[in-house]
């Protein structure tokens, strides 16, 4: 059941707790009070503690949260108290001696605001502990990354498919967004991306009022937002117009990395190391310079989430992770080429997600 998910959820993050000194967590992140919940609205605070958990929210959602998370406490706050002052009476009540609170999304004037509220309780700042739940994913999760991926992909068959000179960067994001929703999204991941030419050399680069004609190429990189919360994101180039030698070379250049680093991808294996195998094809082929960010990134409900594929994260790889693999060249003047998988780390390997097609002659339309 939905609700046995949740608490073992809160179980295993009050293990985490106790490792900490700490009784109760203030969680101040929306995102982590959905992970730890299923409540999936906004404005709302959670404390998680040994004997109770308490969803402090307003009346806006009385009857979403009865739906969502029923049999969870939750304290309705009158229209007059404040978020904070609602989290400090419920820490009175509750006797709460000492409370963590996420120092990374508390902020100062809510901290503040509960150290002169709770002056018998010792608020302890913390950091992470969720979002360290958050980094492997549990079956019903991959299964809902999966079908965001599909949602995804649905809609880029639709792009693909219409695609016309005369539109324009900025419509071709809007109709692959409708496109994604009539598959069932219920949006996208994040403002899709869709660069040609030149402007491809920007790695987020915002859409235009230009035409798909004006260049040869189109970077495109998007993501569907599932039902649930949890988010794919993926990209691609598809050639447009004459095919280039450079473009074939810089393409292939990406392409072989990409898939080194797919390779790399199996548990036990440090992030860093995955992106250092990615990096040194395009160092090889001369293009180091223009690879300028990290390879990867966790996905689930926050488009960018732990684990990080960087040459700075040493953390290893586990099953139930999934990240991005996402090289890229970028060259100023003529423009970018990225491409974008999400891939699943498995007990014994790593399932690419994402089947859009990417090899070469796969992204030549016929206009």
């Amino acid at each position: 059941m939905a609700g046995d998910r949740y608490a073992k959820r809160r179980k295993q993050l009050m293990r985490k707790l106790r490792a900490k000194h700490a009784e109760s967590l203030l969680v101040t992140n929306f995102t982590n009070v959905t992970y730890l919940t299923g409540f999936s609205g906004d404005d709302s605070f959670l404390i998680v503690g040994r004997d109770k958990t308490i969803l402090i929210s307003d009346g806006r959602y009385t009857t979403q949260i009865s739906e969502e998370c029923p049999g969870l406490d939750v304290y309705i706050r009158p229209q007059k108290e404040g978020l904070v002052a609602a989290t400090a009476k419920v820490a009175r009540r509750a006797k709460i001696r000492n409370l963590g609170f996420e120092s990374n999304s508390t902020t100062v004037d809510q901290a503040e605001g509960l150290l002169s509220a709770l002056k018998s309780t010792e608020l302890i700042p913390l950091s992470g502990l969720v979002e360290e739940l958050r980094l492997c994913k549990d079956p019903q999760e991959v299964a809902d990354l999966r079908e965001a991926v599909r949602q995804a992909e649905k809609g880029f068959e639709v792009l693909k498919a219409t695609l016309r000179g005369e539109q324009t960067e900025l419509q071709v994001a809007h109709d692959l967004e409708h496109s994604m929703r009539g598959f069932g999204a219920v949006g996208t991941s994040f403002p899709p991306i869709v660069a040609v030419g030149p402007h491809s050399a920007l790695p987020h680069a915002t859409p235009r009022h230009v035409l798909i004609s004006d260049a040869s190429f189109v970077l495109v990189d998007w993501g569907a937002n599932g039902q649930t919360g949890y988010k794919s994101d993926l990209t691609r180039v598809l050639a447009t117009g004459k095919i280039s030698s450079k473009l074939e070379k810089v393409y292939g250049v990406v392409l072989n990395a990409q898939l080194a680093g797919i390779q790399k991808v199996r548990p036990g294996v440090r992030c860093c190391d995955v992106d250092a195998a990615a990096r040194k094809v395009i160092e090889d082929a001369g293009f180091g310079k223009k690879f300028n960010h990290g390879l990867g990134h966790g996905l689930g409900l926050d488009i960018h989430e732990g684990p990080r594929l960087n040459s700075a994260t040493e953390l290893e790889l586990r099953p139930g992770m999934v990240v991005t693999v996402e090289p890229g060249i970028y060259l100023p003047g003529w423009g970018g080429v990225r491409i974008e998988d999400d891939v699943l780390v498995t007990k014994d390997g790593c399932e690419v997600l994402t089947s859009s097609p990417k090899a070469f002659d796969e992204i030549i339309l016929d206009f």
